[in-house]
């Protein structure tokens, strides 16, 4: 299979984004498995160059996307004007370039240019604008990709959390708990899991709103009158759905582990244990796109930013899931375009054991 080609969008001007982009492709190994687009800036790059001695990027400044540099990273210029960066600042000036970044990016994507994406972190406050309204990078590709629903599912080596809610007031959460919205979200994550992760029958666990689930409906309603009949219905229409689950019993006793994926209600009842067991090497996946988009599992980080010393490790990790995915996703098509494909290969493989078996007897 043809490597992909893997736009990179450089995230807040003034928080880590740069620097991780940098210390993942100073490896030039990643050259042997896609090719990278940087959306930014030359100058950009090259300020945060200066800050990490040790770093070994070369690229190739880009600025027609149909010449693209398959042997090298490759930095299309989404500005040409100097641009003051100030690392470890919330200002206003990150936030309008990240979204220059990110809109370059996406488009770059609907045309074809690129054939998933890596998003570096932006802050929700300063990119705020008349044409940016927001909370987050999930919103904003359901738009541009004109998608019914989409689904951020945050996963590392053992566990996989979705959400049915995501960056809202924890004062709105429990208005947006429908059976609707629960059942669009484990729909999205049922066909995810088989599509893009390669799971044929995935086994999904599904978290109550309410402390001990609801304890039968003494503390709170929304688990006998929303989320069993969500789960209920699911389970009619063929999935491998249970629950609802009471969150900090579900994490306490490690029972993630006996599942493919976990359905949570709402943000930190997700996040918090994901993090706590993902140690920093989780990857952000946004479910439900007709293309893939992945982004390490923190923030912008303004605290350490300009300082060298950001771990690259989720990035990284997003990076190489990104192709992965890509390619899982192409499998996935071209079986269910040729279903007989795989029965065939399972006759062949069960012809070649026999006579192997016939051999050794």
């Amino acid at each position: 299979m043809q490597k992909p080609v893997i736009g990179i969008t450089c995230g807040d001007l003034n928080g880590i984004g740069t620097e991780l982009i940098i210390k993942t492709f100073s490896d030039h190994r990643l050259l042997e498995h896609c090719t990278p687009v940087i959306f930014g800036s030359n100058k950009l790059v090259n300020f945060y160059k200066k800050t990490l001695p040790e770093a070994n990027l070369n690229y190739q400044s880009l600025k027609d996307l149909t010449k693209v540099n398959h042997k090298q990273v490759n930095i299309f210029n989404c500005w040409e004007e100097d641009v003051a960066i100030t690392p470890g600042e919330l200002n206003e000036t990150g936030g309008i370039y990240a979204v220059k970044a990110l809109q370059a990016a996406t488009q770059a994507l609907l045309e074809g240019h690129i054939h998933g994406l890596v998003t570096a972190p932006i802050h929700k406050k300063n990119v705020q604008s008349e044409n940016f309204k927001y909370t987050g990078h999930t919103p904003f590709f359901k738009d541009a990709a004109k998608a019914r629903d989409v689904l951020m599912l945050l996963y590392a080596d053992n566990i996989r959390v979705a959400l049915v809610t995501e960056h809202v007031p924890v004062a709105e959460v429990g208005k947006q708990i429908t059976k609707g919205a629960i059942l669009s979200k484990l729909q999205l994550l049922q066909q995810s899991l088989r599509r893009d992760f390669g799971i044929d029958k995935p086994r999904i666990a599904v978290l109550g709103l309410n402390p001990h689930a609801g304890d039968e409906g003494l503390i709170g309603s929304e688990e006998e009158t929303i989320i069993r009949p969500a789960i209920k219905d699911a389970k009619n229409s063929g999935a491998l759905v249970f629950g609802p689950y009471s969150a900090d019993a579900f994490f306490a006793r490690r029972s993630y582990l006996q599942f493919d994926a976990v359905l949570a209600m709402y943000h930190d009842q997700g996040l918090i244990p994901f993090k706590t067991i993902a140690s920093g090497e989780g990857v952000n996946f946004t479910a439900g796109l007709p293309f893939v988009r992945t982004s390490p599992d923190h923030g912008t980080a303004f605290d350490i930013a300009g300082k060298g010393i950001a771990d690259a490790s989720s990035f990284t990790t997003a990076v190489f899931e990104c192709v992965d995915i890509i390619n899982r996703r192409s499998e996935y098509e071209e079986r269910t375009k040729n279903p007989l494909r795989k029965v065939t290969s399972e006759v062949l493989k069960n012809v070649v054991d026999e006579r192997i078996d016939d051999t050794i007897g």
